[in-house]
């Protein structure tokens, strides 16, 4: 089989668990299904030749995984961050695309600890865009639609909670 094909069959495999981890009741099944669709997504990443994905979400495995043994502080919310920079810029083979994973996983980092609901579905929004455009680009298509269709959920959501305040 060709690498398109792996990455994709790898990239719905991680999509399915995206939605698995979407259905789960408490935030540490919620974090234990993301571990491994995050695992997942980046195995994918890595055989469509998208490092910087790949290299974020191994971090962000870590970001969870601290997050699942409540041991995210600011000194690990940095100390990841810095990482994903660093090793994006010299591992990034596609250039300003190739930072879209990192600014996502920044972004999602210093904001995570909102309480706003509002705010933290403007926040999960934004770095779906982000993924979506990277994730079309290196041809990781089963997770565009995936993403495309958490874009739709999101901004469905999002006007919801603004009908509500009104």
């Amino acid at each position: 089989m060709n690498k398109l094909l792996i990455g994709n069959i790898i990239a719905l495999i991680a999509s399915i668990a995206m939605v698995i981890a979407g259905l789960q009741k408490t935030k540490k099944k919620v974090l234990f299904v993301q571990i491994i669709q995050i695992a997942l997504a980046a195995l994918g990443n890595l055989v469509l030749g998208g490092y910087t994905g790949a290299i974020v979400n191994v971090l962000n495995c870590v970001r969870d995984v601290l997050c699942y043994k409540d041991k995210m502080g600011v000194k690990e919310k940095i100390i990841i961050s810095v990482l994903a920079i660093g090793i994006s810029l010299a591992f990034n083979n596609l250039g300003w695309i190739g930072f879209l994973p990192v600014i996502a996983t920044v972004l999602y980092i210093i904001y995570m600890n909102t309480k706003d609901d509002l705010k933290f579905k403007i926040l999960v929004l934004v770095v779906l865009v982000l993924w979506t455009v990277y994730d079309i680009y290196i041809k990781s298509y089963t997770a565009g639609i995936f993403d495309i269709i958490s874009i739709i959920a999101n901004v469905v959501t999002i006007l919801r909670i603004k009908h509500l305040k009104k």
